[in-house]
């Protein structure tokens, strides 16, 4: 008996980009910060990035089952964080053609609009391992030409710190609702590597406030196997929880 795969939702697409930030990755801890990012994570690790190391955000080194199989003490994880040996994925409420990201405020910081998180560790992540960053509502207010406050380092600020803020600085990927991102340019400027499947490359740009790089031909973002479908609907999301961060 043949068993019929539905077509993948939107966030499905999104979950496939996430998890292909850490592949090839090998044995670093992978730290996911949202829903999507963290159901790619464990798709990955099921799949094609075994090695990877999930935590439970405390303490706890855990397997595919949520089960801990291992401990984690803060020196150690200072020590993976420090060397390069952790692959974050953040969240952004404001990032830049550089890649630079804002958590703090909104507005002057000396008298913000907004206030948010603070900065958090976010220039320790971006300047001492790899970071990734995901957006569930792609939009101008989110893409913009330049932050009102750096919290992670993006590449132009890490080149102007020298070299010790270049070592291990690195911004994989950014993933958002409408498509995945890059910094494969010669200037480091964000481009646009892939859109997802009902989404259109002037809906990107249009939701982006900053002119983005990109090819002569955009591709799409690639296609979940059946078996990828099957290990998030069945296995790593059976609820659905997906759908709520970013809806069919």
């Amino acid at each position: 008996m043949t068993t019929t795969v539905s077509a993948a939702t939107r966030a499905e697409y999104c979950v496939i980009a996430c998890a292909d930030a850490w592949r090839d990755n090998g044995e670093v801890l992978a730290s996911p910060m949202g829903m999507i990012p963290s159901i790619g994570a464990r798709l990955a690790k099921r799949t094609f990035s075994p090695d990877l190391l999930l935590t439970d955000g405390e303490a706890m080194i855990v397997g595919l089952d949520g089960e801990p199989e291992g401990w984690l003490p803060y020196r150690r994880h200072l020590a993976m964080v420090t060397g390069g040996r952790r692959h974050v994925m953040m969240g952004a409420s404001q990032i830049d053609r550089f890649g630079n990201q804002n958590i703090s405020c909104i507005g002057d910081w000396q008298q913000p609009a907004r206030q948010l998180l603070g900065v958090r560790g976010a220039p320790v992540n971006t300047l001492n391992n790899p970071v990734s960053y995901w957006v569930p509502k792609h939009s101008t207010r989110v893409f913009v030409e330049k932050v009102d406050m750096i919290s992670g380092v993006g590449y132009d600020s890490a080149a102007a710190a020298g070299p010790s803020a270049t070592r291990y600085h690195r911004i994989p990927r950014v993933v958002s609702n409408l498509g995945v991102f890059d910094f494969a340019t010669p200037d480091r400027a964000m481009r646009l590597a892939s859109v997802h499947p009902g989404a259109t490359v002037d809906q990107v740009q249009e939701a982006t406030g900053f002119a983005l790089a990109r090819p002569d031909d955009v591709p799409g973002t690639r296609e979940p196997t059946p078996e990828e479908l099957r290990l998030i609907r069945e296995v790593i999301d059976p609820k659905g929880l997906r759908d709520r961060e970013v809806p069919s």
